[in-house]
């Protein structure tokens, strides 16, 4: 599995969880969510573009940080 880092803009419980909602929608995934910093490091078999998507759905401000090594 590939570790992706993501930026979005939490700033609330609310956005968090609103993230893992999402996430755990899609499926297949593993991911931490550190709301000081606004990351998401996801753990998944889904590409870039497909977790891309599926962080844009909760209408926060996202981005692709990058690869993370293990």
């Amino acid at each position: 599995f590939q570790k992706h880092e993501f930026f979005v803009d939490m700033t609330c419980e609310g956005c968090s969880n609103a993230v893992t909602r999402v996430l755990q929608k899609l499926g297949g995934v593993q991911f931490d969510i550190d709301l000081p910093n606004k990351k998401v490091c996801i753990d998944s078999e889904h590409n870039v573009d497909t977790l891309l998507e599926t962080l844009k759905k909760t209408g926060k401000n996202t981005s692709y940080i990058g690869e993370k090594s293990a």
